[in-house]
């Protein structure tokens, strides 16, 4: 079906504050036009009731390839994400091995083209193996593609090889993904510190490892006026921090998962050891998670990212301390969120498809998140009537580690596009 017509949905638009029922047609892959009514002899696909968005776009993801494909890889966290509305993800390079050379990324690119479900966008190494100790070559790995640099799981912690990196990418209009967490302060912790940590006797990780960072890469943000971007931000005082940098003029931005938003350590009261909610930054206070939801909703936090970390049911079944950190997320972000902020009146609709697609974009420099004629396709359908329970059975991730298991939401994603093919449908899943 290269050229069809959308019927009936409301189309929420953010990019363009467009928010009206309307029609889209649909020419090989592109948006060629959107009004009311189209008459037309083309298929129609009947939208009635639901909600057309932008693709979503997701800036923070581990799809593990190449070297943990026992976790994850490139297919099932393209099918996982497009069963979560994702028509674009852009994936961490800490995988075995590191993606810290131009080779390796043009062989993530070719398994993209190959699968030909989601848009993979590629992040590069800061540093060489991510061991903090030298840069990788980074303008080699811009020429090749790659929208942003990170040695995310691991904070850079030579202050030195920062600054170098910073003044590096000065002049090259992509972004330095930091996981801010300083280890002398967090190690060997492994659950927020505080009543929590005491009560189970667990190491606990005090929320100043990851505002010190912060404050530190700010300074050094502020000096070469590069672009940093703030990943995972999981306290009252980082989101502070950022919010006094960005008035200040420095080009810093945030994301926050939809774990910090909605979960915080009060869940171990009633799930002590549960692995499934383990993960780095950990969750914090009840004070901190709501800190979260406001920096998102006052527009300090750009944007929603799911840092969708899937590891195998043999490792999360370790003992506390020694299971991995992480969760996955793509397929529960929006159901999670819209149910728990929208359907509650904490954030609008149209606030929360924001953050989802084009406010990611824009961090990212994509050309991306946006319904505007002439543009790719990309798009979401939503039934937010639809509720659901959220089971293993359903999850179309390779892992199953999940905080959300036996949840019940509202806002299930019924069909994605990409360039004008649907990937995903739901119930009868053709791919």
């Amino acid at each position: 079906m290269n050229s069809y017509v959308i019927k009936g949905g409301r189309i929420i638009n953010p990019a363009s504050n467009f928010d009206q029922v309307s029609d889209i047609l649909i020419q090989d892959g592109f948006i060629t036009k959107i009004e009311s009514d189209i008459k037309t002899d083309l298929p129609v696909i009947d939208a009635k009731g639901k909600i057309v968005t932008p693709g979503f776009v997701e800036i923070h993801a581990h799809f593990r390839e190449p070297g943990y494909t026992h976790k994850e890889t490139l297919k099932t966290g393209s099918l996982s994400a497009l069963k979560g509305g994702y028509t674009t993800v852009c994936v961490m390079p800490n995988t075995n091995p590191v993606i810290d050379n131009t080779f390796l990324v043009d062989y993530l690119k070719l398994k993209a083209k190959e699968n030909n479900l989601v848009k993979i966008e590629v992040i590069g190494a800061v540093s060489k193996g991510l061991k903090g100790i030298e840069l990788t070559n980074l303008l080699g790995l811009k020429e090749k593609g790659v929208v942003a640099y990170s040695d995310d799981g691991m904070p850079i912690m030579d202050a030195n090889l920062m600054k170098n990196a910073l003044q590096y990418i000065k002049n090259l209009d992509i972004p330095i993904v930091l996981h801010e967490e300083d280890h002398n302060l967090s190690k060997p912790g492994v659950v927020n510190e505080g009543f929590v940590s005491t009560k189970l006797g667990l190491a606990g990780t005090p929320g100043s490892s990851e505002e010190v960072m912060i404050a530190r890469d700010i300074i050094l943000a502020e000096k070469f006026n590069s672009h940093i971007h703030i990943a995972h931000v999981s306290t009252k005082k980082s989101v502070e921090l950022i919010k006094h940098a960005q008035k200040s003029g420095v080009n810093v931005t945030c994301e926050v998962t939809p774990h910090h938003l909605l979960l915080n350590e009060s869940e171990f009261v009633s799930r002590p050891y549960d692995t499934n909610l383990k993960m780095s930054p950990p969750l914090r206070t009840e004070e901190d998670m709501l800190a979260c939801q406001k920096g998102l909703l006052e527009g300090t936090i750009q944007a929603v990212a799911t840092d969708h970390a899937p590891h195998s049911p043999s490792e999360k079944e370790q003992n506390f301390g020694q299971a991995p950190n992480g969760i996955i997320g793509l397929e529960t972000a929006f159901p999670a969120l819209y149910t728990n902020l929208v359907k509650t009146g904490n954030m609008s609709l149209n606030s929360l498809i924001e953050k989802f697609t084009i406010a990611p974009s824009t961090v990212f420099n994509l050309d991306r998140g946006n319904l505007s004629i002439g543009s790719s396709a990309d798009l979401t359908i939503i039934d937010l009537k639809n509720e659901f329970v959220f089971n293993e059975e359903s999850i179309m991730s390779k892992s199953k580690n999940s905080p959300w298991l036996g949840q019940k939401f509202y806002g299930k994603i019924i069909r994605t596009i990409v360039n004008g093919k649907t990937k995903y449908m739901e119930e009868i899943n053709e791919w």
